[in-house]
């Protein structure tokens, strides 16, 4: 069982969905964690209006500050736009996923980040349960648009 910390600037956008969509598609297999460097108050609203399109309520998660201690529990760091500011802890294995910030963005636009998140977390299940490498695919059709 691997722990995966998702991590991004506001832990309120493209973390919350990763940690929320890892958790449902691993299914107790693996565990997740999410957290910022500059946590935001709240999860963005438009995020999540779109989980809850897919029967997961963020309404009551609140972003939370990325700390060493959360980061050495982790196994594997996956980073989203916070470049330097995440810490680096020796002996973790860390992969950065390249994803717009879903604040501000239309619901079909955040749609599209979360089918992106989605691909890149089925993917990345797959490696973890010892199919392929996370890199390679991260074109899944889990958390797809809905319009």
């Amino acid at each position: 069982m691997a722990c995966v910390l998702f991590v991004c600037l506001h832990n309120a956008g493209r973390s919350q969905m990763s940690e929320a969509l890892f958790e449902r598609a691993a299914a107790g297999r693996h565990t997740a964690l999410s957290a910022g460097t500059a946590p935001a108050a709240r999860v963005h609203p438009e995020v999540v209006e779109v989980m809850r399109e897919l029967g997961i309520d963020l309404a009551a998660r609140r972003p939370r500050l990325l700390t060493r201690e959360l980061a050495e529990r982790a196994d594997l760091v996956v980073t989203m736009g916070c470049g330097d500011q995440c810490p680096y802890i020796p002996g973790r294995r860390y992969l950065d996923w390249e994803l717009a910030d879903p604040k501000g963005r239309s619901l079909d636009e955040v749609r599209e980040i979360r089918a992106e998140i989605a691909g890149r977390v089925a993917a990345l299940l797959r490696e973890l349960d010892g199919d392929r490498p996370a890199e390679s695919a991260p074109g899944a059709d889990m958390g797809g648009s809905r319009r």
